[in-house]
């Protein structure tokens, strides 16, 4: 029973990766049409902020759980996320 009730928190929370991860995807689609057409990238800092945060719970959930391939690729896109942040403030801080 154990079993069963961990491999469906697991599933839920992979799920909840892939949906938390859409945003960010669209984000940097938008970003490059933005780029491309205007010249201008917006960066909402404190909403990224809060989707490396919320990444970051999620892949300690998921280390807490056992499913550690799955808690490696959150941090891995937290941590790409986070590069993101650091690019806009570079990008700001050199025009």
């Amino acid at each position: 029973m154990r079993r069963i009730t961990t491999l469906a928190v697991t599933a839920a929370m992979a799920g909840g990766l892939l949906f938390a991860a859409a945003p960010a995807q669209a984000l940097t689609a938008s970003a490059k049409s933005g780029a491309a057409t205007r010249g201008v990238v917006i960066c909402d800092y404190n909403k990224m902020r809060a989707q490396v945060a919320d990444l970051r719970q999620k892949a300690a959930q998921l280390d807490h759980l056992g499913a550690h391939a799955e808690a490696k690729k959150a941090r891995a896109q937290a941590d790409a996320l986070q590069r993101r942040i650091q690019a806009c403030l570079d990008a700001e801080n050199n025009a």
